[in-house]
Protein backbone atom coordinates (compact mmCIF):
# COMPACT_ATOMS: atom_id res chain seq x y z
CA UNK A 1 0.00 0.00 0.00
CA UNK A 2 1.31 3.53 -0.56
CA UNK A 3 1.95 5.63 1.82
CA UNK A 4 -0.74 8.43 0.80
CA UNK A 5 -3.51 5.95 0.91
CA UNK A 6 -2.06 4.72 4.02
CA UNK A 7 -2.34 8.41 5.35
CA UNK A 8 -6.36 8.96 3.37
CA UNK A 9 -7.66 6.23 5.34
CA UNK A 10 -6.35 7.40 8.81
CA UNK A 11 -7.49 10.84 7.83
CA UNK A 12 -11.36 9.31 7.05
CA UNK A 13 -10.97 7.59 10.54
CA UNK A 14 -10.45 10.22 12.66
CA UNK A 15 -13.16 12.36 10.56
CA UNK A 16 -15.52 9.90 12.09
CA UNK A 17 -13.65 10.30 15.22
CA UNK A 18 -14.21 13.94 15.53
CA UNK A 19 -17.64 13.58 14.51
CA UNK A 20 -18.70 11.87 17.60
CA UNK A 21 -16.55 14.14 19.61
CA UNK A 22 -18.32 16.82 18.73
CA UNK A 23 -22.15 15.10 19.40
CA UNK A 24 -21.15 13.94 22.63
CA UNK A 25 -19.00 17.48 23.78
CA UNK A 26 -21.24 20.01 23.02
CA UNK A 27 -22.11 20.34 26.93
CA UNK A 28 -18.36 20.69 27.37
CA UNK A 29 -18.64 20.45 31.46
CA UNK A 30 -16.35 18.59 33.96
CA UNK A 31 -19.00 16.14 34.86
CA UNK A 32 -19.12 15.30 31.58
CA UNK A 33 -15.70 15.13 31.10
CA UNK A 34 -14.62 12.82 34.31
CA UNK A 35 -17.71 11.04 34.27
CA UNK A 36 -19.70 11.11 31.40
CA UNK A 37 -22.98 12.45 33.79
CA UNK A 38 -23.29 9.06 34.85
CA UNK A 39 -25.47 7.73 32.40
CA UNK A 40 -23.10 5.24 30.31
CA UNK A 41 -25.53 2.55 29.24
CA UNK A 42 -23.03 -0.51 30.88
CA UNK A 43 -23.18 -2.97 27.59
CA UNK A 44 -21.79 -0.01 25.54
CA UNK A 45 -18.93 0.67 28.21
CA UNK A 46 -18.43 -3.70 28.26
CA UNK A 47 -18.02 -3.71 24.63
CA UNK A 48 -15.30 -0.31 24.60
CA UNK A 49 -13.21 -1.73 27.70
CA UNK A 50 -12.38 -4.57 25.08
CA UNK A 51 -10.48 -2.54 22.94
CA UNK A 52 -9.20 -0.29 25.34
CA UNK A 53 -7.55 -3.66 27.17
CA UNK A 54 -6.49 -5.29 24.05
CA UNK A 55 -4.96 -1.62 22.58
CA UNK A 56 -1.93 -1.68 19.53
CA UNK A 57 -0.19 -3.94 22.61
CA UNK A 58 -1.81 -6.64 21.90
CA UNK A 59 -2.67 -5.81 17.91
CA UNK A 60 0.83 -6.26 17.17
CA UNK A 61 2.85 -7.31 19.84
CA UNK A 62 1.19 -10.90 21.25
CA UNK A 63 0.82 -11.94 17.30
CA UNK A 64 4.57 -11.09 16.64
CA UNK A 65 5.18 -13.33 19.91
CA UNK A 66 4.17 -16.86 19.02
CA UNK A 67 7.12 -17.49 17.59
CA UNK A 68 8.65 -17.43 21.28
CA UNK A 69 5.93 -18.01 23.30
CA UNK A 70 3.62 -19.97 21.04
CA UNK A 71 0.21 -20.26 22.70
CA UNK A 72 1.48 -19.67 26.46
CA UNK A 73 0.16 -16.63 27.09
CA UNK A 74 -3.28 -17.79 27.34
CA UNK A 75 -2.35 -19.09 30.91
CA UNK A 76 -2.11 -15.20 31.61
CA UNK A 77 -5.03 -14.42 30.19
CA UNK A 78 -6.78 -16.73 32.42
CA UNK A 79 -5.64 -15.46 35.23
CA UNK A 80 -7.14 -12.16 33.50
CA UNK A 81 -10.46 -13.62 33.64
CA UNK A 82 -10.66 -14.21 37.57
CA UNK A 83 -8.98 -10.59 37.92
CA UNK A 84 -11.64 -9.30 36.67
CA UNK A 85 -14.26 -10.81 38.83
CA UNK A 86 -12.58 -9.72 41.92
CA UNK A 87 -12.54 -6.21 40.53
CA UNK A 88 -16.77 -6.64 39.84
CA UNK A 89 -17.16 -7.96 43.29
CA UNK A 90 -14.80 -6.65 45.24
CA UNK A 91 -13.63 -3.13 44.56
CA UNK A 92 -16.07 -2.17 42.41
CA UNK A 93 -19.24 -1.85 45.43
CA UNK A 94 -16.19 0.10 47.14
CA UNK A 95 -16.25 2.55 44.30
CA UNK A 96 -19.42 3.09 43.69
CA UNK A 97 -20.21 3.59 47.88
CA UNK A 98 -17.91 6.12 48.32
CA UNK A 99 -18.89 7.75 45.06
CA UNK A 100 -15.04 8.64 43.90
CA UNK A 101 -14.75 10.51 41.03
CA UNK A 102 -10.93 9.26 41.90
CA UNK A 103 -10.42 5.91 42.79
CA UNK A 104 -7.51 7.23 44.73
CA UNK A 105 -9.64 9.57 46.92
CA UNK A 106 -10.74 5.96 48.96
CA UNK A 107 -6.94 6.06 50.29
CA UNK A 108 -7.18 9.55 51.43
CA UNK A 109 -10.49 8.53 53.32
CA UNK A 110 -8.93 5.43 54.69
CA UNK A 111 -5.86 6.31 55.65
CA UNK A 112 -4.45 10.16 55.17
CA UNK A 113 -2.58 12.49 51.96
CA UNK A 114 0.46 10.69 51.84
CA UNK A 115 -1.00 7.50 51.26
CA UNK A 116 -3.91 9.10 48.76
CA UNK A 117 -0.77 11.12 46.94
CA UNK A 118 1.80 7.78 47.14
CA UNK A 119 -1.66 5.70 45.13
CA UNK A 120 -1.75 8.82 42.27
CA UNK A 121 1.80 8.49 41.85
CA UNK A 122 1.91 4.99 41.42
CA UNK A 123 -1.20 5.18 38.96
CA UNK A 124 0.37 8.48 37.38
CA UNK A 125 3.46 7.10 36.47
CA UNK A 126 1.86 3.54 35.72
CA UNK A 127 -0.65 4.49 33.34
CA UNK A 128 2.11 7.50 31.35
CA UNK A 129 4.63 4.22 30.75
CA UNK A 130 1.29 2.37 29.90
CA UNK A 131 0.30 4.77 27.48
CA UNK A 132 3.39 5.53 25.87
CA UNK A 133 4.27 1.62 25.39
CA UNK A 134 1.04 1.55 23.29
CA UNK A 135 1.63 4.98 21.20
CA UNK A 136 5.46 3.64 21.13
CA UNK A 137 3.99 0.55 18.81
CA UNK A 138 1.75 2.28 16.55
CA UNK A 139 4.03 4.75 16.18
CA UNK A 140 7.40 2.90 14.64
CA UNK A 141 4.88 1.27 12.59
CA UNK A 142 3.77 4.66 10.67
CA UNK A 143 7.00 5.26 10.74
CA UNK A 144 8.45 2.70 8.85
CA UNK A 145 5.80 2.01 6.32
CA UNK A 146 4.52 5.53 5.92
CA UNK A 147 6.69 8.89 7.53
CA UNK A 148 10.35 7.41 6.47
CA UNK A 149 9.56 7.33 2.78
CA UNK A 150 9.11 10.85 2.98
CA UNK A 151 11.93 11.58 5.48
CA UNK A 152 9.92 12.65 8.48
CA UNK A 153 11.23 12.58 11.85
CA UNK A 154 10.05 9.84 14.50
CA UNK A 155 9.96 13.11 16.88
CA UNK A 156 7.07 14.90 14.29
CA UNK A 157 5.42 11.21 14.33
CA UNK A 158 4.41 10.78 18.15
CA UNK A 159 3.33 15.07 18.25
CA UNK A 160 0.63 14.09 15.14
CA UNK A 161 -0.07 10.71 16.85
CA UNK A 162 -0.88 12.51 20.05
CA UNK A 163 -1.86 15.91 18.57
CA UNK A 164 -4.78 13.86 16.89
CA UNK A 165 -6.17 12.08 20.45
CA UNK A 166 -6.26 15.61 22.22
CA UNK A 167 -8.41 16.71 19.53
CA UNK A 168 -11.17 14.59 19.50
CA UNK A 169 -11.29 14.04 23.80
CA UNK A 170 -10.50 17.72 24.83
CA UNK A 171 -14.14 18.61 25.47
CA UNK A 172 -16.41 15.20 25.72
CA UNK A 173 -13.69 13.49 27.94
CA UNK A 174 -14.62 10.26 29.12
CA UNK A 175 -18.35 11.19 27.49
CA UNK A 176 -16.41 11.09 24.21
CA UNK A 177 -14.32 8.18 25.11
CA UNK A 178 -17.08 5.77 25.68
CA UNK A 179 -18.75 5.76 22.72
CA UNK A 180 -15.21 6.42 20.19
CA UNK A 181 -13.71 2.88 22.25
CA UNK A 182 -17.19 1.33 21.41
CA UNK A 183 -16.34 1.61 17.51
CA UNK A 184 -12.26 1.21 17.66
CA UNK A 185 -13.79 -1.70 19.29
CA UNK A 186 -15.95 -3.30 16.42
CA UNK A 187 -12.87 -2.10 14.06
CA UNK A 188 -10.52 -4.16 15.90
CA UNK A 189 -12.40 -7.29 15.85
CA UNK A 190 -13.55 -7.06 12.68
CA UNK A 191 -9.58 -6.76 11.50
CA UNK A 192 -9.05 -10.01 13.10
CA UNK A 193 -11.05 -11.77 12.20
CA UNK A 194 -10.83 -10.30 8.65
CA UNK A 195 -7.32 -11.16 8.49
CA UNK A 196 -7.53 -14.93 9.52
CA UNK A 197 -10.41 -15.36 6.64
CA UNK A 198 -7.87 -13.66 4.20
CA UNK A 199 -4.42 -15.46 4.71
CA UNK A 200 -6.21 -18.33 5.18
CA UNK A 201 -8.16 -18.01 1.62
CA UNK A 202 -4.36 -17.26 0.06
CA UNK A 203 -2.98 -20.44 1.53
CA UNK A 204 -6.20 -22.37 0.18
CA UNK A 205 -7.37 -23.73 3.44
CA UNK A 206 -10.60 -23.21 4.89
CA UNK A 207 -10.86 -21.91 9.17
CA UNK A 208 -11.45 -25.81 9.77
CA UNK A 209 -8.24 -26.68 8.12
CA UNK A 210 -5.72 -24.19 9.63
CA UNK A 211 -7.06 -25.49 13.43
CA UNK A 212 -6.33 -29.15 12.07
CA UNK A 213 -3.40 -28.53 10.35
CA UNK A 214 0.43 -29.77 10.88
CA UNK A 215 2.19 -26.40 11.31
CA UNK A 216 -0.40 -24.86 13.87
CA UNK A 217 0.58 -27.64 16.13
CA UNK A 218 4.31 -26.26 16.03
CA UNK A 219 2.75 -23.63 17.52
CA UNK A 220 0.39 -24.11 19.79
CA UNK A 221 1.72 -25.19 22.99
CA UNK A 222 -0.28 -23.87 25.77
CA UNK A 223 0.15 -24.78 29.36
CA UNK A 224 4.28 -24.64 30.59
CA UNK A 225 4.64 -26.94 33.46
CA UNK A 226 7.83 -28.87 32.64
CA UNK A 227 9.85 -26.63 35.32
CA UNK A 228 8.53 -24.07 37.86
CA UNK A 229 11.69 -22.60 37.14
CA UNK A 230 10.61 -21.77 33.73
CA UNK A 231 9.65 -17.74 34.07
CA UNK A 232 6.58 -18.64 31.77
CA UNK A 233 5.33 -21.64 33.86
CA UNK A 234 1.48 -21.94 34.43
CA UNK A 235 1.40 -20.91 37.76
CA UNK A 236 3.46 -18.30 37.77
CA UNK A 237 1.99 -17.12 34.75
CA UNK A 238 -1.74 -17.68 35.98
CA UNK A 239 -1.24 -15.89 39.36
CA UNK A 240 0.80 -12.66 37.76
CA UNK A 241 -2.38 -12.03 34.77
CA UNK A 242 -4.73 -12.36 37.86
CA UNK A 243 -2.72 -9.66 40.13
CA UNK A 244 -2.14 -7.56 36.57
CA UNK A 245 -5.68 -7.43 36.14
CA UNK A 246 -6.78 -6.76 39.42
CA UNK A 247 -4.17 -3.82 39.40
CA UNK A 248 -3.92 -2.97 35.82
CA UNK A 249 -7.94 -2.46 35.76
CA UNK A 250 -9.60 -2.57 39.35
CA UNK A 251 -6.63 -0.10 40.79
CA UNK A 252 -6.13 1.87 37.72
CA UNK A 253 -8.29 5.19 37.10
CA UNK A 254 -8.21 4.82 33.62
CA UNK A 255 -10.52 1.33 33.55
CA UNK A 256 -11.93 2.19 36.28
CA UNK A 257 -13.09 5.66 35.13
CA UNK A 258 -15.02 3.88 32.42
CA UNK A 259 -17.06 1.72 35.31
CA UNK A 260 -17.25 4.77 37.57
CA UNK A 261 -19.81 6.05 34.25
CA UNK A 262 -22.44 3.55 34.52
CA UNK A 263 -25.79 4.06 36.23
CA UNK A 264 -25.19 2.00 39.23
CA UNK A 265 -23.40 -1.07 40.62
CA UNK A 266 -25.48 -3.73 39.16
CA UNK A 267 -25.09 -2.66 35.87
CA UNK A 268 -20.99 -1.84 36.33
CA UNK A 269 -20.60 -5.46 37.65
CA UNK A 270 -22.49 -6.60 34.49
CA UNK A 271 -20.46 -4.52 32.32
CA UNK A 272 -17.63 -5.93 33.58
CA UNK A 273 -18.04 -9.83 33.48
CA UNK A 274 -19.40 -9.53 30.10
CA UNK A 275 -16.51 -7.45 28.96
CA UNK A 276 -14.08 -10.21 30.64
CA UNK A 277 -15.16 -12.99 28.90
CA UNK A 278 -15.29 -11.16 25.61
CA UNK A 279 -11.85 -10.33 26.13
CA UNK A 280 -10.26 -13.99 26.44
CA UNK A 281 -12.52 -14.78 23.38
CA UNK A 282 -10.79 -12.00 21.37
CA UNK A 283 -7.37 -12.55 22.58
CA UNK A 284 -7.80 -16.38 21.59
CA UNK A 285 -8.09 -14.80 18.42
CA UNK A 286 -5.05 -12.79 18.46
CA UNK A 287 -3.02 -15.27 19.19
CA UNK A 288 -4.45 -17.52 15.87
CA UNK A 289 -3.46 -14.98 14.33
CA UNK A 290 0.18 -14.76 15.75
CA UNK A 291 0.22 -18.63 14.53
CA UNK A 292 -1.05 -18.00 10.75
CA UNK A 293 1.17 -14.94 10.18
CA UNK A 294 4.41 -16.70 11.69
CA UNK A 295 2.86 -20.26 8.88
CA UNK A 296 2.48 -17.92 6.03
CA UNK A 297 5.78 -15.97 6.54
CA UNK A 298 7.60 -19.64 6.43
CA UNK A 299 5.81 -20.76 3.62
CA UNK A 300 5.85 -17.00 1.17
CA UNK A 301 9.73 -16.56 2.69
CA UNK A 302 8.79 -13.42 4.32
CA UNK A 303 11.44 -12.57 6.19
CA UNK A 304 10.56 -11.08 10.37
CA UNK A 305 11.22 -6.85 9.33
CA UNK A 306 14.47 -5.24 10.95
CA UNK A 307 14.44 -2.23 13.36
CA UNK A 308 17.63 -0.52 13.76
CA UNK A 309 19.44 -3.54 12.48
CA UNK A 310 17.97 -6.13 14.72
CA UNK A 311 15.14 -8.64 13.77
CA UNK A 312 11.82 -6.88 15.71
CA UNK A 313 8.38 -9.70 15.40
CA UNK A 314 5.93 -7.22 16.30
CA UNK A 315 6.48 -5.39 12.70
CA UNK A 316 5.74 -8.89 11.12
CA UNK A 317 2.21 -8.17 11.23
CA UNK A 318 2.21 -4.88 9.34
CA UNK A 319 4.91 -6.39 6.64
CA UNK A 320 2.83 -9.08 5.89
CA UNK A 321 -0.59 -6.53 5.76
CA UNK A 322 1.14 -3.85 3.79
CA UNK A 323 3.87 -5.09 1.97
CA UNK A 324 3.02 -8.49 0.96
CA UNK A 325 0.96 -9.75 -2.14
CA UNK A 326 -2.46 -10.54 0.00
CA UNK A 327 -4.08 -7.61 -1.89
CA UNK A 328 -5.63 -3.90 -0.51
CA UNK A 329 -8.84 -5.21 1.42
CA UNK A 330 -5.82 -6.79 4.38
CA UNK A 331 -4.36 -3.51 4.27
CA UNK A 332 -7.33 -1.51 4.95
CA UNK A 333 -8.22 -4.09 7.75
CA UNK A 334 -4.87 -3.96 9.39
CA UNK A 335 -4.81 -0.41 9.14
CA UNK A 336 -8.26 0.01 10.57
CA UNK A 337 -7.63 -2.22 13.42
CA UNK A 338 -4.21 -0.98 14.27
CA UNK A 339 -5.80 2.87 14.19
CA UNK A 340 -8.29 1.17 16.62
CA UNK A 341 -6.52 -0.49 18.88
CA UNK A 342 -3.88 1.95 19.12
CA UNK A 343 -6.36 4.94 20.25
CA UNK A 344 -8.72 3.09 21.96
CA UNK A 345 -6.49 2.71 24.52
CA UNK A 346 -4.23 5.93 24.53
CA UNK A 347 -7.22 8.54 24.45
CA UNK A 348 -8.84 6.78 27.51
CA UNK A 349 -5.59 6.89 28.91
CA UNK A 350 -5.00 10.80 28.60
CA UNK A 351 -8.43 11.64 30.25
CA UNK A 352 -7.55 9.44 32.79
CA UNK A 353 -4.25 11.26 33.72
CA UNK A 354 -6.20 14.64 32.97
CA UNK A 355 -8.82 13.41 35.92
CA UNK A 356 -6.03 11.90 38.03
CA UNK A 357 -4.09 15.12 38.27
CA UNK A 358 -6.97 17.71 38.52
CA UNK A 359 -8.57 15.53 41.23
CA UNK A 360 -5.82 14.16 43.31
CA UNK A 361 -2.99 16.58 42.53
CA UNK A 362 -4.65 19.85 41.74
CA UNK A 363 -7.63 19.62 44.13
CA UNK A 364 -10.05 20.99 41.33
CA UNK A 365 -12.90 20.64 42.96
CA UNK A 366 -11.38 22.92 46.01
CA UNK A 367 -10.84 25.55 43.29
CA UNK A 368 -13.79 28.57 42.04
CA UNK A 369 -16.00 27.37 39.53
CA UNK A 370 -15.32 29.68 37.21
CA UNK A 371 -11.81 28.09 37.02
CA UNK A 372 -12.06 24.69 36.91
CA UNK A 373 -12.91 24.19 33.38
CA UNK A 374 -9.80 26.00 32.56
CA UNK A 375 -7.59 24.32 34.86
CA UNK A 376 -9.11 20.95 33.06
CA UNK A 377 -8.07 21.90 29.77
CA UNK A 378 -4.57 22.97 30.47
CA UNK A 379 -3.70 20.18 32.40
CA UNK A 380 -5.09 18.04 29.17
CA UNK A 381 -2.56 19.87 27.45
CA UNK A 382 0.50 19.19 29.89
CA UNK A 383 -0.49 15.44 30.26
CA UNK A 384 -0.34 15.43 26.25
CA UNK A 385 2.69 17.02 26.00
CA UNK A 386 4.08 14.16 28.77
CA UNK A 387 3.69 11.52 26.51
CA UNK A 388 4.76 13.05 23.58
CA UNK A 389 8.30 13.26 25.42
CA UNK A 390 7.79 9.77 26.94
CA UNK A 391 7.25 7.98 23.83
CA UNK A 392 10.01 9.33 22.22
CA UNK A 393 12.38 8.19 25.07
CA UNK A 394 11.54 4.88 24.45
CA UNK A 395 12.75 4.52 21.35
CA UNK A 396 15.86 4.61 22.34
CA UNK A 397 15.78 2.71 25.50
CA UNK A 398 12.92 -0.35 24.43
CA UNK A 399 14.45 -3.16 23.52
CA UNK A 400 12.30 -6.25 24.15
CA UNK A 401 8.84 -7.26 23.02
CA UNK A 402 6.57 -4.56 23.55
CA UNK A 403 3.53 -6.84 25.35
CA UNK A 404 6.06 -8.58 27.70
CA UNK A 405 7.80 -4.60 28.17
CA UNK A 406 4.58 -3.54 29.26
CA UNK A 407 4.48 -6.57 31.85
CA UNK A 408 7.31 -6.60 33.41
CA UNK A 409 6.70 -2.38 34.23
CA UNK A 410 3.11 -2.99 35.72
CA UNK A 411 5.08 -5.27 38.13
CA UNK A 412 6.85 -2.78 39.77
CA UNK A 413 4.85 0.55 39.51
CA UNK A 414 1.19 -0.96 40.76
CA UNK A 415 2.77 -3.05 43.92
CA UNK A 416 2.39 -0.50 45.98
CA UNK A 417 -1.12 0.51 44.88
CA UNK A 418 -1.98 -3.63 45.40
CA UNK A 419 -0.33 -3.17 48.94
CA UNK A 420 -2.55 -0.13 49.84
CA UNK A 421 -5.35 -1.25 48.91
CA UNK A 422 -5.35 -4.64 50.61
CA UNK A 423 -4.31 -3.67 53.36
CA UNK A 424 -7.24 -0.93 53.62
CA UNK A 425 -10.23 -3.33 52.57
CA UNK A 426 -8.24 -6.14 54.57
CA UNK A 427 -7.78 -5.07 57.75
CA UNK A 428 -9.06 -2.75 60.39
CA UNK A 429 -6.15 -1.00 61.21
CA UNK A 430 -4.77 2.83 60.70
CA UNK A 431 -1.43 3.32 59.55
CA UNK A 432 1.32 6.19 60.24
CA UNK A 433 0.11 7.82 57.15
CA UNK A 434 3.47 10.20 56.99
CA UNK A 435 6.11 7.19 56.38
CA UNK A 436 3.80 5.21 53.82
CA UNK A 437 5.82 6.81 50.94
CA UNK A 438 9.21 5.39 52.37
CA UNK A 439 7.71 1.92 52.32
CA UNK A 440 6.77 1.81 47.95
CA UNK A 441 10.12 3.35 47.63
CA UNK A 442 11.66 0.52 49.30
CA UNK A 443 9.43 -2.16 48.15
CA UNK A 444 9.49 -1.00 44.65
CA UNK A 445 13.51 -0.52 44.97
CA UNK A 446 13.52 -4.05 46.52
CA UNK A 447 11.71 -5.81 43.71
CA UNK A 448 13.59 -4.05 40.70
CA UNK A 449 16.57 -5.53 42.45
CA UNK A 450 14.88 -8.96 42.19
CA UNK A 451 13.87 -9.01 39.09
CA UNK A 452 17.38 -8.26 37.53
CA UNK A 453 18.91 -10.80 39.44
CA UNK A 454 20.80 -13.50 36.85
CA UNK A 455 18.53 -16.84 36.58
CA UNK A 456 21.79 -18.49 36.95
CA UNK A 457 22.19 -17.09 40.03
CA UNK A 458 19.02 -17.97 41.65
CA UNK A 459 19.14 -21.70 40.32
CA UNK A 460 18.22 -21.48 37.30
CA UNK A 461 14.93 -19.66 38.46
CA UNK A 462 13.70 -17.35 36.08
CA UNK A 463 11.89 -14.57 37.58
CA UNK A 464 8.22 -13.67 35.86
CA UNK A 465 4.96 -11.82 36.49
CA UNK A 466 4.73 -13.15 39.87
CA UNK A 467 6.56 -10.28 40.88
CA UNK A 468 3.54 -8.07 41.29
CA UNK A 469 2.05 -10.15 43.94
CA UNK A 470 5.40 -10.29 45.78
CA UNK A 471 5.43 -6.68 45.70
CA UNK A 472 2.27 -5.72 47.02
CA UNK A 473 2.99 -8.45 49.59
CA UNK A 474 5.82 -6.60 50.68
CA UNK A 475 4.09 -3.28 50.43
CA UNK A 476 1.64 -4.85 52.86
CA UNK A 477 4.13 -6.11 55.45
CA UNK A 478 5.56 -3.05 55.66
CA UNK A 479 2.28 -0.89 55.89
CA UNK A 480 1.56 -3.64 58.86
CA UNK A 481 5.29 -2.53 60.52
CA UNK A 482 3.37 1.05 60.66
CA UNK A 483 0.00 0.13 61.71
CA UNK A 484 -1.16 2.32 64.82
CA UNK A 485 -3.11 0.47 68.03
CA UNK A 486 -5.90 2.38 66.87
CA UNK A 487 -8.63 0.63 64.30
CA UNK A 488 -11.52 2.00 61.87
CA UNK A 489 -15.13 0.76 62.14
CA UNK A 490 -16.33 -0.46 58.97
Amino acid sequence: MSATLILLIIALYFGVLMLISYLTGKNDSNVDFFQAGKKSPWFVVAFGMVGASLSGVTFISVPGWVEDSQFSYMQVVLGYLVGYFVVAYLLLPLYYRLNVTSIYEYLNTRFGPTSYKVGAVSFFISRVLGAAFRLFLVAIVLQQFVFDAWNVPFEITVILSILLIWIYTYRGGIKTIVWTDTLQTLFMILAVLLCIFFINDRLDWTFGEFLASEELKSYSKFLVTDSFQARNHFIKSFVGGMFITICMTGLDQDMMQKNLTCKNIGDAQKNMVTFSIVLVIVTFLFVLLGALLFIYAAKENIAIPLMDGSPKSDLLFPEIALNSDLGIWVGVTFLLGLIAAAYSSADSALTSLTTSFCVDFLGIEKKPAADQKKIRKKTHVWMSVVLVIVVIVFKYVLNSNVIDGLLTVATYTYGPLLGLFAFGIFTNYQIKDRYVWIVAVLCVSIIYILGNIPAESLGGYQVGYELLPFNGLLTFIGLWILKEKKTITK
